[in-house]
C-alpha cells in the first residue's frame, strides 16, 4: 500500500510540473503490478486528466499560459486521444508495448544529445 501510496504522489508531481509522471506510472503498472500495456495506458490517461486540469489552473493563475491558443490545443488534443485510442485497437498490445519502449528509447536518446538553448 506504501508503494502505491508513494508511485500515485511521485507521478502527480512530477506530471503537475511537465516531467513526464505518465511515464513513473506505466513502469510501474506494467513490470510491478503486472497490469496489461493498454490497461495501463488507459489508467495512465484517466490519472493525467485531472492533473492536467489542476496544472493548467495553477500556470494560468501565475499567468504562465497565454490563454489565446488554449482552446485549439485542447481541442486538437483530445482529437488525437480519439485517434490514438482507434489505432490502439487497431493494434495488437504486443506491438503496442514495443512502439512505447522504441518511444521511451529514442526520447531519451534525443534528450541525452540535445543542446538546451
Amino acid at each position: 500500500m506504501i508503494i502505491k501510496m508513494l508511485v500515485g504522489l511521485l507521478s502527480g508531481t512530477t506530471a503537475s510540473m511537465g516531467l513526464g509522471g505518465g511515464f513513473i506510472l506505466m513502469i510501474y503498472l506494467t513490470t510491478i503490478a503486472g497490469v496489461d500495456q493498454m490497461d495501463a495506458q488507459g489508467m495512465n490517461i484517466l490519472f493525467f486528466l485531472p492533473v492536467a486540469l489542476v496544472s493548467i489552473f495553477m500556470h494560468m493563475k501565475n499567468k504562465l499560459i497565454d490563454a489565446k491558443p488554449l482552446a485549439s490545443s485542447i481541442i486538437f488534443g483530445i482529437i488525437g486521444v480519439l485517434l490514438g485510442i482507434c489505432v490502439a485497437f487497431l493494434v495488437q498490445v504486443y506491438w503496442i508495448s514495443k512502439l512505447f519502449s522504441l518511444l521511451l528509447f529514442i526520447f531519451g536518446i534525443k534528450e541525452l544529445f540535445h543542446k538546451k538553448s
